[in-house]
This record gives C-alpha cells, sequence and structure tokens, in this order.
C-alpha cells in the first residue's frame, strides 16, 4: 500500500464460521506507512442508500465504476457458489445463470 493509504473493511462473510477467526498481522506496516483502518456496517449507512444507488448509477454507466461479477452457470453450481462466499473464493457479485435469455 502506499503510504497515507485507506484500507475499507466491509462485510467479512468468509470469516462468518471460522472457528479461529485470522487475526492482524504486520501492523508495523500500518504504522510505518500511516495507513488507516476503518471497518463499517452497511445498516449504519441505510439512510443514505438511495441516494447512493443513483449516484453509483450514474457512475456505472459513466464507465467510472467498473461492475465486477462472478457467475456460475446452473442450478447444480448455486450450492459451491454459496459456500465459496463463506471461504473468499469469489470475486465480486456472485451470480447463478439458471437460464440464458
Amino acid at each position: 500500500m502506499r503510504r497515507g493509504g485507506r484500507v475499507a473493511a466491509c462485510g467479512m462473510i468468509s470469516q462468518y464460521n471460522l472457528e479461529e477467526p485470522y487475526g492482524l498481522r504486520n501492523l508495523y506496516c500500518i504504522v510505518a506507512k500511516s495507513i488507516r483502518l476503518e471497518g463499517f456496517y452497511f445498516t449504519s449507512y441505510m439512510h443514505v442508500y438511495a441516494r447512493f444507488e443513483e449516484e453509483m448509477a450514474g457512475y456505472i454507466k459513466d464507465g467510472k465504476v467498473t461492475v465486477v461479477e462472478d457467475v456460475v452457470e446452473g442450478i447444480d453450481s448455486a450450492p459451491a457458489a454459496l459456500i465459496g462466499l463463506f471461504s473468499g473464493k469469489n470475486v465480486g457479485k456472485q451470480l447463478v445463470a439458471i437460464a440464458r435469455a
């Protein structure tokens, strides 16, 4: 990370069912590079969600933000896709394509 970088931590679904969650390591790097780590939970921001959706839709339309989708094919792939959410195997929005139009 760059000096003065910022890390936003949200969700952490891959940690939900671990018997021993991962701990922080290399804290010295955070101090040495003046990195800021801040956790947040989405329910704290529900009051601004409608505005966020509207603004984000504009960014996506203008190409300022790229949507990443992890698509698996068929209902038979759904269980593995769900398990992958909890183990950190997917990147972006996990989708299961049941049928193509």
